[in-house]
Protein backbone atom coordinates (compact mmCIF):
# COMPACT_ATOMS: atom_id res chain seq x y z
CA UNK A 1 0.00 0.00 0.00
CA UNK A 2 0.98 3.76 -0.76
CA UNK A 3 0.89 6.04 1.79
CA UNK A 4 0.58 10.01 0.73
CA UNK A 5 0.51 13.22 2.35
CA UNK A 6 -0.95 15.90 0.24
CA UNK A 7 -2.24 19.67 0.06
CA UNK A 8 -5.74 19.85 -1.76
CA UNK A 9 -7.74 23.23 -1.70
CA UNK A 10 -5.87 24.42 1.15
CA UNK A 11 -6.33 21.68 3.16
CA UNK A 12 -3.61 19.10 4.19
CA UNK A 13 -4.55 15.46 4.25
CA UNK A 14 -2.98 11.66 4.75
CA UNK A 15 -4.33 9.71 2.03
CA UNK A 16 -3.73 6.28 0.41
CA UNK A 17 -2.59 6.11 -3.35
CA UNK A 18 -5.21 4.43 -5.53
CA UNK A 19 -5.43 3.88 -9.13
CA UNK A 20 -7.70 6.84 -9.71
CA UNK A 21 -6.14 8.76 -7.00
CA UNK A 22 -5.76 9.88 -3.66
CA UNK A 23 -8.52 8.84 -0.78
CA UNK A 24 -8.11 10.85 2.09
CA UNK A 25 -7.98 9.30 5.44
CA UNK A 26 -9.96 10.51 8.42
CA UNK A 27 -9.75 14.11 9.45
CA UNK A 28 -6.56 14.14 11.88
CA UNK A 29 -4.77 11.63 10.74
CA UNK A 30 -1.06 11.68 9.44
CA UNK A 31 1.16 9.07 7.86
CA UNK A 32 3.03 9.41 11.13
CA UNK A 33 0.39 8.71 12.97
CA UNK A 34 -0.20 5.40 11.10
CA UNK A 35 3.36 4.04 10.84
CA UNK A 36 3.52 4.88 14.91
CA UNK A 37 0.26 2.72 15.22
CA UNK A 38 1.38 -0.14 13.39
CA UNK A 39 1.79 -1.95 9.44
CA UNK A 40 -1.93 -3.70 10.19
CA UNK A 41 -3.66 -0.86 11.44
CA UNK A 42 -2.45 1.03 9.02
CA UNK A 43 -3.56 -1.06 6.28
CA UNK A 44 -6.37 -1.88 8.02
CA UNK A 45 -7.45 2.12 7.40
CA UNK A 46 -5.86 2.32 4.15
CA UNK A 47 -8.32 -0.26 3.19
CA UNK A 48 -11.22 1.59 4.05
CA UNK A 49 -10.44 4.98 2.89
CA UNK A 50 -9.76 3.34 -0.51
CA UNK A 51 -13.34 3.21 -0.62
CA UNK A 52 -13.92 7.13 -0.35
CA UNK A 53 -13.99 8.99 -3.40
CA UNK A 54 -10.40 9.56 -5.00
CA UNK A 55 -8.97 13.31 -5.92
CA UNK A 56 -6.80 13.08 -9.12
CA UNK A 57 -3.76 13.51 -7.99
CA UNK A 58 -3.11 15.75 -10.93
CA UNK A 59 -4.87 18.57 -8.19
CA UNK A 60 -2.66 18.60 -5.21
CA UNK A 61 0.40 19.37 -4.61
CA UNK A 62 2.49 16.32 -2.59
CA UNK A 63 4.04 16.96 0.37
CA UNK A 64 6.67 14.60 1.90
CA UNK A 65 4.89 11.82 3.07
CA UNK A 66 5.71 11.95 6.82
CA UNK A 67 7.17 14.41 9.24
CA UNK A 68 10.08 11.78 10.43
CA UNK A 69 11.64 12.89 14.31
CA UNK A 70 14.81 11.99 12.53
CA UNK A 71 16.71 11.71 9.13
CA UNK A 72 19.92 9.97 9.19
CA UNK A 73 22.20 9.42 5.93
CA UNK A 74 24.19 6.75 5.17
CA UNK A 75 26.92 6.49 2.19
CA UNK A 76 26.69 2.51 1.01
CA UNK A 77 27.77 2.49 -2.33
CA UNK A 78 31.32 2.40 -3.18
CA UNK A 79 31.70 3.37 -6.57
CA UNK A 80 29.51 6.67 -5.54
CA UNK A 81 32.61 7.22 -2.81
CA UNK A 82 34.97 6.43 -5.20
CA UNK A 83 33.90 9.36 -7.51
CA UNK A 84 32.80 12.23 -4.92
CA UNK A 85 36.55 11.56 -3.32
CA UNK A 86 38.24 13.02 -6.09
CA UNK A 87 35.96 15.79 -6.60
CA UNK A 88 34.95 16.59 -2.69
CA UNK A 89 37.38 14.97 -0.70
CA UNK A 90 41.11 14.61 -0.70
CA UNK A 91 41.19 12.48 -3.98
CA UNK A 92 42.57 9.53 -1.82
CA UNK A 93 40.02 7.43 -2.93
CA UNK A 94 37.88 4.92 -0.61
CA UNK A 95 39.37 5.08 3.17
CA UNK A 96 39.81 1.43 4.83
CA UNK A 97 37.02 2.71 7.25
CA UNK A 98 34.34 2.88 4.67
CA UNK A 99 34.76 -1.14 4.71
CA UNK A 100 34.57 -1.43 8.45
CA UNK A 101 31.05 -0.19 9.18
CA UNK A 102 28.39 2.09 7.58
CA UNK A 103 28.66 5.69 8.05
CA UNK A 104 25.81 8.21 8.38
CA UNK A 105 25.23 11.66 9.14
CA UNK A 106 22.20 12.75 10.61
CA UNK A 107 20.35 15.62 8.28
CA UNK A 108 18.11 18.41 8.41
CA UNK A 109 14.14 16.97 9.20
CA UNK A 110 12.87 20.89 8.75
CA UNK A 111 14.40 20.94 4.94
CA UNK A 112 12.14 18.04 3.43
CA UNK A 113 10.00 19.37 0.31
CA UNK A 114 7.78 17.52 -1.58
CA UNK A 115 7.56 15.39 -5.04
CA UNK A 116 6.99 18.34 -7.30
CA UNK A 117 8.31 20.82 -4.97
CA UNK A 118 10.86 23.91 -6.53
CA UNK A 119 14.11 23.55 -4.93
CA UNK A 120 15.86 26.85 -4.69
CA UNK A 121 19.81 27.01 -4.75
CA UNK A 122 21.33 27.29 -1.36
CA UNK A 123 22.74 31.10 -0.59
CA UNK A 124 25.95 31.31 -2.01
CA UNK A 125 26.74 28.33 -3.67
CA UNK A 126 27.63 27.93 -7.48
CA UNK A 127 28.23 23.97 -7.42
CA UNK A 128 24.63 22.72 -6.99
CA UNK A 129 23.88 18.60 -7.02
CA UNK A 130 21.44 16.18 -6.52
CA UNK A 131 21.74 12.96 -4.73
CA UNK A 132 19.75 9.79 -5.57
CA UNK A 133 19.12 7.82 -2.97
CA UNK A 134 16.04 5.11 -1.31
CA UNK A 135 15.18 5.78 2.11
CA UNK A 136 13.59 3.13 4.86
CA UNK A 137 11.01 4.20 6.84
CA UNK A 138 11.35 2.90 10.33
CA UNK A 139 7.85 1.43 11.86
CA UNK A 140 8.25 0.60 15.07
CA UNK A 141 10.82 1.82 18.29
CA UNK A 142 13.94 -0.27 19.21
CA UNK A 143 16.86 -0.27 20.00
CA UNK A 144 20.58 -2.56 19.73
CA UNK A 145 18.35 -4.71 16.58
CA UNK A 146 19.82 -7.66 15.22
CA UNK A 147 19.68 -7.42 11.44
CA UNK A 148 16.71 -9.62 11.62
CA UNK A 149 15.14 -7.64 13.76
CA UNK A 150 15.83 -4.54 11.77
CA UNK A 151 14.13 -5.93 8.42
CA UNK A 152 11.15 -6.48 10.80
CA UNK A 153 10.97 -3.02 12.15
CA UNK A 154 11.03 -1.20 8.36
CA UNK A 155 7.60 0.09 7.40
CA UNK A 156 8.47 1.07 4.00
CA UNK A 157 10.35 3.24 1.70
CA UNK A 158 10.07 6.00 -0.17
CA UNK A 159 12.40 7.82 -2.83
CA UNK A 160 15.19 10.67 -1.21
CA UNK A 161 17.00 13.65 -3.28
CA UNK A 162 19.44 14.57 -0.53
CA UNK A 163 20.55 18.20 -2.62
CA UNK A 164 23.85 18.95 -2.21
CA UNK A 165 26.05 22.83 -2.02
CA UNK A 166 29.26 20.81 -3.31
CA UNK A 167 31.58 23.95 -2.88
CA UNK A 168 29.82 24.62 0.68
CA UNK A 169 30.46 20.59 1.49
CA UNK A 170 33.98 21.14 0.42
CA UNK A 171 35.00 23.83 2.45
CA UNK A 172 32.89 22.44 5.75
CA UNK A 173 34.61 18.72 5.40
CA UNK A 174 38.13 20.47 6.03
CA UNK A 175 36.47 20.85 9.63
CA UNK A 176 36.06 17.14 9.50
CA UNK A 177 32.66 17.48 11.25
CA UNK A 178 30.69 16.43 8.27
CA UNK A 179 28.84 18.03 5.76
CA UNK A 180 26.10 21.24 7.48
CA UNK A 181 24.94 23.81 5.10
CA UNK A 182 26.35 21.70 2.25
CA UNK A 183 23.02 19.96 2.72
CA UNK A 184 20.32 21.07 4.89
CA UNK A 185 18.89 23.58 2.17
CA UNK A 186 16.27 20.52 0.73
CA UNK A 187 15.78 16.76 0.92
CA UNK A 188 13.17 15.68 -1.78
CA UNK A 189 11.24 12.96 -0.10
CA UNK A 190 8.31 11.33 -2.28
CA UNK A 191 6.71 10.59 -3.57
CA UNK A 192 4.67 8.39 -0.99
CA UNK A 193 5.45 5.78 1.31
CA UNK A 194 5.69 2.52 0.17
CA UNK A 195 4.72 -0.26 2.68
CA UNK A 196 7.67 -2.90 2.58
CA UNK A 197 5.90 -5.49 0.93
CA UNK A 198 5.45 -4.12 -1.94
CA UNK A 199 9.43 -3.88 -2.65
CA UNK A 200 9.38 -7.95 -1.69
CA UNK A 201 9.33 -8.80 -5.31
CA UNK A 202 12.37 -7.14 -6.33
CA UNK A 203 14.91 -8.75 -3.67
CA UNK A 204 17.18 -10.47 -5.36
CA UNK A 205 19.39 -14.26 -4.69
CA UNK A 206 21.62 -12.57 -1.91
CA UNK A 207 18.77 -10.93 -0.44
CA UNK A 208 19.06 -6.99 -1.35
CA UNK A 209 16.25 -5.00 -3.20
CA UNK A 210 17.39 -5.15 -6.37
CA UNK A 211 14.57 -1.75 -8.33
CA UNK A 212 15.61 0.24 -10.81
CA UNK A 213 16.96 3.65 -9.85
CA UNK A 214 17.38 6.37 -12.64
CA UNK A 215 18.01 10.34 -12.73
CA UNK A 216 17.70 12.45 -15.76
CA UNK A 217 18.20 16.20 -15.48
CA UNK A 218 15.95 17.88 -18.38
CA UNK A 219 15.07 15.09 -20.27
CA UNK A 220 18.86 13.74 -20.27
CA UNK A 221 19.71 10.45 -18.45
CA UNK A 222 22.37 11.36 -16.35
CA UNK A 223 22.82 7.85 -14.01
CA UNK A 224 21.34 4.45 -13.44
CA UNK A 225 21.99 1.79 -11.04
CA UNK A 226 20.30 -1.03 -8.94
CA UNK A 227 20.09 -0.86 -5.59
CA UNK A 228 21.09 -3.64 -4.50
CA UNK A 229 25.09 -2.25 -5.23
CA UNK A 230 24.69 -0.88 -1.76
CA UNK A 231 27.44 -2.26 0.67
CA UNK A 232 25.43 -2.92 3.43
CA UNK A 233 21.46 -3.81 3.02
CA UNK A 234 18.78 -1.85 4.46
CA UNK A 235 18.11 -4.13 7.30
CA UNK A 236 22.46 -4.10 8.28
CA UNK A 237 22.09 0.04 8.08
CA UNK A 238 19.17 -0.05 10.44
CA UNK A 239 20.95 -2.15 12.79
CA UNK A 240 23.85 -0.02 13.08
CA UNK A 241 21.77 3.04 13.56
CA UNK A 242 20.15 1.27 16.64
CA UNK A 243 23.95 0.07 18.01
CA UNK A 244 23.53 1.18 21.86
CA UNK A 245 20.76 3.61 21.21
CA UNK A 246 17.37 3.81 19.92
CA UNK A 247 15.47 3.90 16.69
CA UNK A 248 11.67 5.22 16.77
CA UNK A 249 8.93 4.70 14.72
CA UNK A 250 8.81 7.76 11.72
CA UNK A 251 13.10 7.67 11.62
CA UNK A 252 14.22 7.61 7.71
CA UNK A 253 17.21 6.58 7.21
CA UNK A 254 19.13 6.91 3.67
CA UNK A 255 20.78 4.58 1.51
CA UNK A 256 23.03 7.11 0.48
CA UNK A 257 23.84 8.14 -3.22
CA UNK A 258 23.95 5.69 -6.05
CA UNK A 259 26.84 4.88 -8.15
CA UNK A 260 26.99 5.58 -11.81
CA UNK A 261 25.97 8.60 -11.69
CA UNK A 262 23.71 9.05 -9.43
CA UNK A 263 24.88 12.61 -8.41
CA UNK A 264 26.87 15.17 -10.55
CA UNK A 265 30.10 15.25 -7.86
CA UNK A 266 30.80 11.52 -9.04
CA UNK A 267 30.74 12.85 -13.03
CA UNK A 268 33.14 15.55 -11.56
CA UNK A 269 35.84 13.18 -10.00
CA UNK A 270 35.61 10.60 -12.72
CA UNK A 271 36.36 13.79 -15.22
CA UNK A 272 32.79 14.55 -16.62
CA UNK A 273 32.75 17.84 -17.85
CA UNK A 274 28.65 18.45 -16.94
CA UNK A 275 27.62 21.72 -15.81
CA UNK A 276 26.04 21.69 -11.96
CA UNK A 277 22.68 22.49 -11.44
CA UNK A 278 21.58 26.16 -12.29
CA UNK A 279 17.60 27.45 -12.38
CA UNK A 280 15.44 26.08 -14.41
CA UNK A 281 17.00 22.96 -14.33
CA UNK A 282 14.14 19.76 -14.03
CA UNK A 283 15.87 16.64 -11.62
CA UNK A 284 13.61 13.60 -12.40
CA UNK A 285 13.97 10.61 -10.18
CA UNK A 286 12.52 6.85 -10.68
CA UNK A 287 12.99 4.27 -8.68
CA UNK A 288 11.08 0.66 -9.31
CA UNK A 289 8.17 0.50 -7.28
CA UNK A 290 8.39 3.36 -5.72
CA UNK A 291 7.44 6.34 -8.36
CA UNK A 292 8.96 8.81 -9.83
CA UNK A 293 9.92 12.72 -7.95
CA UNK A 294 10.32 15.78 -10.84
CA UNK A 295 11.73 18.82 -9.08
CA UNK A 296 12.19 22.51 -10.48
CA UNK A 297 15.75 23.92 -9.80
CA UNK A 298 15.27 27.81 -8.74
CA UNK A 299 17.22 30.83 -7.67
CA UNK A 300 17.42 30.73 -4.21
CA UNK A 301 17.77 33.99 -1.41
CA UNK A 302 20.57 36.71 -1.95
CA UNK A 303 22.18 36.61 1.02
CA UNK A 304 25.03 38.92 2.38
CA UNK A 305 28.58 36.66 2.43
CA UNK A 306 29.16 35.00 6.11
CA UNK A 307 31.39 37.04 8.32
CA UNK A 308 34.83 34.97 8.79
CA UNK A 309 36.24 34.13 12.59
CA UNK A 310 37.70 37.07 14.16
CA UNK A 311 41.37 36.66 15.15
CA UNK A 312 41.23 36.41 19.46
CA UNK A 313 44.46 37.21 21.37
CA UNK A 314 44.01 34.24 23.75
CA UNK A 315 43.72 35.95 27.63
CA UNK A 316 42.61 34.05 30.11
CA UNK A 317 41.47 36.67 32.17
CA UNK A 318 39.04 39.34 31.28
Amino acid sequence: MRFATYLHDGVTHAGVVGDDGLHALPDGATVLGLVRNGLPTALAQGTRALRSPAVPIERVRLLPPLDPPTVRDFVAFEEHVEGVVASVGDGAGVVPEWYEAPTFYFTNPYALVGAHDDVPVPPGSRLFDFELEVAAVIGHDGTSLTPAEARDAIFGYTILNDWSARDLQRREMKVDLGPAKGKDSATTLGPWLVTADELEPFRDGDGFLAPAMRVSVNGREIGHDLLSNMGWPFEDLVSYASRGTWVRAGDVLGSGTCGNGGCLAELWGRGRPVPALAPGDVVEMTVEGLGTIRNTVVAGVDLPPVAPARPRPRKRAR
